[in-house]
């Protein structure tokens, strides 16, 4: 998994509650087990129309947003079926921060495990993250992890709060494996101790 420290991109802004997991990747693109490739269906039944072009309205179709990195998104994002796909087609895209009053729970924890900052605000601070992202071009964002910071295109910076294990975990760009891992030597230690004591 990717290390978060810090980043700076553009936010794409997306008015709209309830956006569940089918929205961000329908259900035709679960059949792989890849976390790659996943990127070109990304909310695609609202980024392509039916004969397969475009929709010129759908803002990550805008040249503005094309290369964002940042997602500002209505309440309540990622509800629906536990598809870790969601996270997973986010990241092959390049969206590496999501900006939320609130998120569904199975979703906001798989971001986390995939790399991905979901970071919740309050109903005031997010119409601010809002009135910055629909900028356009001019939109760019500067996330810090470690000071827990977002700062915004004209200087105004945004605290946010994070669970300091969820934190530790994203800095070091480790998955649940990788914290295991992390503790090797005294898992190692402990089964030594028993195999020792005859209890294996």
């Amino acid at each position: 998994m990717d290390k978060f420290t810090t980043l700076e991109g553009v936010a794409a802004p997306m008015r709209i509650i309830n956006v569940d997991t089918d929205r961000i990747i329908p259900k035709q693109y679960l059949k792989t087990i890849k976390r790659t490739g996943l990127g070109k269906g990304l909310f695609s039944e609202m980024r392509y129309r039916d004969d397969g072009s475009e929709n010129p309205d759908f803002v990550l179709n805008q040249p503005a947003y094309r290369n964002a990195k940042i997602l500002v998104v209505g309440d309540n994002f990622g509800c629906g079926s536990s598809r870790e796909h969601a996270p997973w087609a986010l990241t092959d895209f390049g969206i590496r921060c999501v900006i939320s009053t609130s998120f569904a729970d199975i979703f906001f924890n798989n971001c986390a495990k995939n790399g991905i900052l979901a970071i919740v605000v309050s109903p005031e601070d997010l119409e601010k993250l809002f009135e910055d992202a629909e900028r356009g071009a001019n939109a760019t964002l500067s996330v810090d992890l470690e000071a827990q910071t977002i700062k915004g295109p004209d200087g105004g910076t945004l605290r946010f709060d994070i669970d300091p294990g969820r934190k530790e975990s994203l800095l070091n760009g480790l998955d649940e494996i990788g914290l295991t891992l992390k503790r090797a030597p005294a898992i190692d230690a402990y089964e030594e101790t028993i195999a020792a004591r005859g209890w294996a």
